[in-house]
């Protein structure tokens, strides 16, 4: 049995009148605060190498990061609700400066030797026609599978009754799991070419949630609902407008059915880049928060909440260029989410995770502004 890791925290934690909890939900509800959640969504891989602060304490991920930084706790439970089982990660091919992997996806991935965080360059799908899902469905997608029977106990093992932290429900993703699977190019190709498997996928996509939600939420008092899609970039959504709205909204309906069916009345999901165009389908399905919420694909949060008003919350939106420009442009910037903060339903943070260039210094500065502005006051 291996011996869990001792962190010890570089800060204190913010002083506070609340659990992280209580605190979490009133944010989030337009209720007085004793001070703001404060937390971060995390960093990127060269961080743990390059920042003195995290290889000279032993901090070598994002998880371990949130308990040096003494950060407000947040934690998300599931069901096996993707690929079970999934694609074996195999060495194809080996290039002078890259190699050719096949990953969880099925997907054929170039990738560089030196595993520096970048995003892959994909070559080919498992997934092409209705065939191969049909073949792939069979295999990897049964909703019989046993590994798909959640084991309540153990999570409430992990997640009491009388926990001081909020809870959330991972609602998975209905497209953008299936981009992965696809690639950015095939799934636009197969919207075309073979929309009924498409829908297919996301139907299934959609049963295997319902399937975990029925299993577990029974069981426990959430306090949010978190999903996935990433299927944005600077100019807008892969997918149109009216798809979202015919074939992603419904499913998100039905989900949404069962969340307030329990009292969870907060959903999140993580969508970077532009994600205007497809933000009224969203709601209209149940989704009213955005997160981490990035600003130069998008805008600055102040101009979402002003146009959805407290129909749509937002964690994130700390610009993460005006991070990295240095103690003036973090001033400045601070300043300008302090009447969000004010507002409620809104919880600010670096709009993705944290890139490298960003001076740690800097970094620490930004943590104890961040503090001074929106901690408990004396």
């Amino acid at each position: 049995m291996t011996t869990p890791k001792t962190i010890t925290p570089c800060r204190p934690k913010w002083k506070g009148t609340l659990t992280d909890r209580e605190r979490f939900v009133r944010q989030m509800h337009y209720a007085p605060i004793d001070r703001c959640f404060n937390m971060e969504f995390g960093y990127w891989d060269e961080n743990f190498k390059e920042w003195p602060i995290f290889y000279e304490n032993g901090i070598t991920n994002n998880a371990e990061a949130d308990i040096f930084f003494n950060f407000d706790r947040t934690a998300t439970i599931s069901g096996n609700i993707w690929l079970n089982p999934t694609f074996e990660n195999t060495l194809v091919e080996e290039r002078e400066t890259t190699k050719i992997i096949m990953n969880a996806d099925g997907l054929l991935a170039e990738v560089p030797k030196d595993g520096h965080d970048t995003i892959p360059h994909y070559i080919k799908s498992s997934i092409v026609t209705p065939d191969d899902w049909a073949r792939v469905k069979a295999e990897r997608f049964r909703r019989d599978d046993p590994a798909r029977i959640v084991d309540i106990a153990a999570l409430k093992a992990q997640h009491p009754a009388n926990r001081d932290y909020p809870l959330g429900i991972w609602c998975g993703s209905m497209i953008g799991k299936i981009r992965d699977m696809l690639t950015f190019e095939g799934l636009a190709y197969a919207i075309s070419d073979y929309p009924e498997m498409v829908e297919d996928m996301v139907e299934t996509a959609c049963l295997l949630v319902e399937d975990a939600l029925d299993q577990i939420l029974p069981h426990f008092d959430f306090e949010f609902a978190a999903g996935w899609e990433d299927i944005c970039f600077k100019n807008g959504p892969i997918v149109s407008p009216r798809f979202f709205r015919n074939v992603i909204t419904p499913r998100y309906k039905r989900i949404h059915n069962k969340l307030i069916a329990h009292g969870i009345d907060l959903w999140w999901i993580d969508c970077d880049g532009d994600v205007r165009p497809i933000l009224p389908a969203m709601m209209a399905g149940g989704v009213n928060c955005l997160f981490p919420f990035e600003v130069n694909g998008c805008a600055h949060p102040g101009e979402l909440l002003k146009q959805y008003g407290k129909d749509l919350r937002i964690m994130g939106g700390f610009d993460k260029i005006e991070l990295g420009k240095g103690r003036a442009a973090i001033d400045a910037y601070m300043k300008t989410l302090i009447p969000l903060v004010e507002r409620g339903g809104y919880i600010p943070f670096c709009d993705h995770r944290c890139p490298p260039n960003v001076d740690p210094d800097d970094y620490l500065y930004y943590l104890d502004l961040k503090e001074a502005t929106f901690g408990m006051k004396p």
